[in-house]
């Protein structure tokens, strides 16, 4: 009972210390916040309210037609221009794409001359050029050959392709960046806090009492993780609800109490990751360094961003052995197809493992470092 008392006292101290930084505070609000939001918003389709402008030379009802053809969501409303305002308007950035159909384009299509259109592209907007190349001539040959044929219609193939877009219908990228930048803040935000706890120790001296108290340092590394996880899940939780759910309207399949226990297992894993990096590095900007070197790995690596299976097999068998791999197939599994914990347990037993690695490895780092201080 004595130990746990202590563990409880220090971990409230821990959250007191947080409580006077108001930098942690700004970041851990943001972070599950705005960070969230704009996560979201920010990865709309490649191709989104291109701008365009159309030189119409025929003014025929064919080139009317390819007009009509450009409308939201892929393009913006096409504007009319002269051919004297094509450069001076790709020059100032105002169009990504110009389209000029030439004089008696229509003319030349029904008489079989196979007449050119030419197609302008600002070539330095790469994501919209790439792909709207593609979709502007799509648009432009279904036209003209619809025009040509007098009707609407198409070859009948011989095989029927049924698409059933499962667990995201709409294909709504919305959905997929917030529950992904969630995951993400999880792993970023275990690591600064433990670190920043422990390091914020040594820089004002407080660790020196703690050696004089009769407290171990298991007692003081476990109310560091305790404390800081406990302050990232609640953040998460409340991230969930208010602002996935609720502001950005995003639909949870699963069962968020079932993530939370994963993430807790997570959380376990990274804040003993954090206190191991912490022991490593004597200041704040250390830290920092360290930290960019070990949270884009577990990031871009782990599956989140970029499906495993396209990468190379050695860096899917290396990244096995990080915590963020097994949280982000639980999350995902969870959170997108409402997996239930028969399906989920091997990554919840991995992360108890790998956890609990960490956790032995990080003390006996945390004792050396004490020792060496003492």
């Amino acid at each position: 009972m004595r130990r746990l008392k202590n563990i409880f006292r220090l971990g409230v101290k821990e959250l007191w210390s947080l409580a006077r930084d108001p930098v942690m505070l700004i970041l851990i609000v943001y972070v599950f916040t705005f960070s969230i939001y704009t996560a979201a918003t920010a990865v709309p389709e490649t191709l989104h309210n291109a701008p365009i402008a159309i030189v119409d030379e025929d003014a025929s009802p064919l080139s009317g037609r390819i007009v009509s053809a450009f409308y939201p969501p892929y393009f913006a409303p096409p504007q009319r221009i002269t051919l004297s305002e094509m450069d001076a308007g790709m020059d100032s950035g105002a169009y990504t794409f110009v389209l000029n159909i030439p004089p008696d384009f229509q003319r030349d299509v029904l008489a079989g001359r196979n007449p050119e259109i030419q197609l302008n592209i600002d070539a330095t907007r790469m994501s919209q050029a790439f792909s709207g190349n593609v979709y502007v001539q799509q648009i432009v040959m279904a036209e003209v050959n619809e025009f040509v044929r007098r009707y609407r219609g198409g070859d009948v193939l011989p095989v029927d392709l049924a698409l059933r877009a499962r667990f995201n219908p709409t294909l709504e990228r919305s959905w997929f960046g917030a529950l992904v930048e969630v995951i993400n803040s999880v792993t970023m935000l275990s690591l600064i806090l433990t670190g920043a706890a422990l390091i914020r120790e040594r820089e004002h001296g407080t660790i020196e009492h703690l050696l004089v108290m009769p407290v171990t340092p298991g007692e003081i590394m476990v109310a560091k993780v305790w404390s800081m996880g406990l302050v990232v899940l609640v953040a998460a939780t409340l991230s969930l609800l208010l602002v996935v759910r609720g502001w950005l309207q995003v639909p949870i399949e699963g069962s968020i109490p079932l993530f939370l226990a994963g993430a807790s297992l997570c959380l376990f894993a990274m804040t003993s990751l954090g206190i191991f990096m912490a022991t490593l590095a004597r200041s704040m900007p250390q830290f920092g360094l360290l930290l960019m070197l070990t949270l884009m790995p577990l990031q871009m690596l782990s599956g989140g961003l970029t499906p495993r299976e396209s990468m190379p097999e050695l860096v899917q068998n290396v990244m096995l052995i990080a915590p963020t791999t097994h949280f982000v197939d639980l999350s995902q599994a969870i959170l997108y197809r409402g997996a239930g914990i028969e399906v989920v347990w091997k990554q919840f037993l991995a992360l108890l493992v790998i956890g609990t690695v960490l956790f032995v490895l990080s003390l006996a780092r945390f004792r050396k470092t004490i020792s060496q201080m003492a």
